[in-house]
């Protein structure tokens, strides 16, 4: 975004895009947390109840947080 951009963007919205692009990140990250902590919390209940073994309880929520620090890295 040229300066003559990013000044009208600013005087328009109110906030610069970098604030903006930062807060839409934050709520992304926040998102794909409560989904793995969903995901854990799914696999542990149904490991308690003897739906699924341990490998597969932690198989899942591993894979979860591989997915979640690869998406990460991305938004950052």
């Amino acid at each position: 975004m040229s300066g003559t951009q990013a000044a009208a963007f600013q005087s328009g919205s109110g906030v610069t895009a970098a604030d903006l692009l930062l807060g839409i990140a934050a709520i992304v990250m926040t998102l794909l947390l409560v989904w793995g902590a969903w995901i854990a919390l799914g696999q542990l209940r149904a490991w308690q109840e003897g739906r699924a073994s341990l490998f597969d309880m932690l198989w899942t929520t591993l894979r979860a947080g591989m997915l979640l620090l690869l998406l990460g890295w991305f938004i950052r």
